[in-house]
């Protein structure tokens, strides 16, 4: 019996528009947005702080795959945080949620992404969203199955970007010369038996979903996907639960945006998750996949363009989950 997909709405785009009229929306977007010099470069990972500052690319996946793109879509930049909801989904899909529950909680936190104060009084990481939970589930992965995670893992993202993806290694050395704050977080999470043993193994693994590269285009099929209940759009293949992607949606809209999911919440509506790479994606369950990059980050380690532009999307469009 052919898994049950959730219900493709017969105009794909929000309020009747066209397709036109979607990209030339997107378009105007990207140029009203190119002058915003807001913000600044992750300097801490010295790969990172090299890019192109001023680059800004959007793009919007529909739940039956029609992809519209604008600006510097064809520029690749690494997945980052972005990974750790889809890490989540498949620890999930491999281990059931009372396993990876005994590792990791489900509650927001008001600190850092990074911070070392981020274990809950019984020693659990808060969420799977900020690192020490993300690193958490790698290790999960890595030490169920220490010669097969990463193979498992890079075919997962391949699968949801519906292309296969490959790291960078510069970035992958670039993120490890500069992991001393997530290697402190992980022998904390050893000593309190969250983790195994292995933790050059668990942060290999963590450093390598960080490090694949993607193009904006990707992050909105990925984001679709979720929209689908875990289907890819463009492809028909079933990545994920339904169930599973239900869970990872929730933990993106109390979670995806770290300190400040709260304000997301409020102002936007619409689950979310960002990267220190300068990508955000964003999803409307049963509708649309949304993707914004642009490299310049805010305080709280979010693409200030990027933010911008899904930020108008979704007030122009009404996309918040929360409108009655």
């Amino acid at each position: 019996m052919p898994d049950p997909q959730p219900a493709v709405a017969s105009s794909p785009w929000p309020g009747g528009r066209s397709s036109a009229q979607v990209q030339a929306q997107l378009d105007a977007l990207v140029a009203q947005l190119r002058p915003e010099r807001g913000g600044e470069l992750p300097g801490y990972i010295p790969e990172l702080a090299n890019v192109d500052g001023d680059a800004c690319a959007l793009a919007v996946c529909s739940a039956d795959g029609e992809l519209l793109l604008a600006g510097d879509h064809a520029q690749a930049f690494s997945l980052q945080s972005m990974s750790k909801p889809f890490v989540y989904a498949q620890a999930l899909e491999l281990l059931g949620r009372e396993a990876v529950h005994r590792k990791v909680d489900v509650e927001p936190t008001g600190e850092a992404f990074n911070s070392i104060v981020e274990l809950e009084e019984d020693h659990l990481p808060y969420n799977p969203m900020i690192n020490s939970g993300a690193i958490a589930m790698s290790a999960l992965l890595h030490h169920a199955d220490p010669d097969g995670a990463w193979a498992r893992l890079r075919g997962m993202f391949s699968q949801l970007a519906g292309r296969a993806l490959h790291i960078r290694g510069g970035i992958a050395r670039s993120e490890l010369s500069a992991s001393h704050r997530n290697r402190a977080i992980a022998w904390l999470l050893r000593h309190f038996e969250v983790i195994g043993d292995d933790i050059d193994g668990a942060l290999l693994l963590y450093t390598g979903q960080c490090a694949l590269m993607v193009e904006v285009a990707d992050l909105a099929v990925m984001a679709a996907t979720l929209a689908r209940g875990g289907v890819q759009p463009r492809t028909g293949e079933r990545v994920l639960s339904a169930a599973h992607a239900r869970d990872v949606l929730a933990l993106m809209t109390t979670c995806g945006m770290y300190d400040s999911s709260g304000r997301w919440a409020y102002e936007v509506g619409i689950p979310a998750k960002s990267g220190v790479s300068g990508g955000i994606l964003a999803v409307v369950p049963g509708r649309l996949g949304l993707a914004a990059w642009s490299p310049r980050l805010d305080a709280h380690g979010h693409s200030l363009r990027g933010q911008a532009a899904l930020r108008a999307l979704a007030q122009d469009w009404g996309l918040s989950l929360f409108t009655v």
